[in-house]
């Protein structure tokens, strides 16, 4: 059945598709996104308990790898310091490696792209540092500034 004015109606009131709220915070605002990306907030308070400041700095990457690996015995918090693991390891090659940049998925995930093309997937890295200690992030780090 054919009723225009239910078409219109329907046109008015189906929710848009949209993307992932951080698409749509990156095209706006890619600075201030990244800035927001940068915060890794628990991962800077628990390091902080432990004498290490986070300072944006490969060598910062360092001292999170010497770390006793505390966070492993609360299963709650684990994802959560190995997303921000990942976010601030980011933060660091995006800030020390000419060229590298975050970007985002379409399903949200973010990642750096650096110079040549490459994409980091950051918080995959974070997320396996925290749990089993290994890819070190100095050493991704390290590899991403290869290239």
């Amino acid at each position: 059945m054919n009723i225009p004015f239910l078409d219109h109606w329907r046109k008015r009131h189906e929710p848009e598709p949209t993307g992932s709220p951080l698409v749509a915070a990156f095209d706006r605002d890619p600075g201030g996104a990244g800035e927001l990306l940068a915060e890794c907030e628990l991962l800077r308070a628990r390091v902080a308990e432990a004498g290490v400041a986070l300072d944006d700095t490969p060598r910062s990457l360092e001292e999170l790898d010497q770390l006793p690996p505390r966070w492993r015995d609360d299963p709650e918090e684990l994802p959560w310091i190995g997303n921000d693991a990942g976010l601030y390891l980011g933060t660091v090659i995006v800030r020390n490696v000419p060229g590298a940049r975050w970007q985002v998925w379409p399903n949200g995930g973010p990642v750096v792209r650096l110079a040549s093309g490459r994409e980091i997937q950051v918080v995959e890295a974070g997320l396996d540092w925290a749990v089993t200690g290994s890819p070190e992030l100095s050493q991704v780090y390290a590899e991403a500034a290869e290239y």
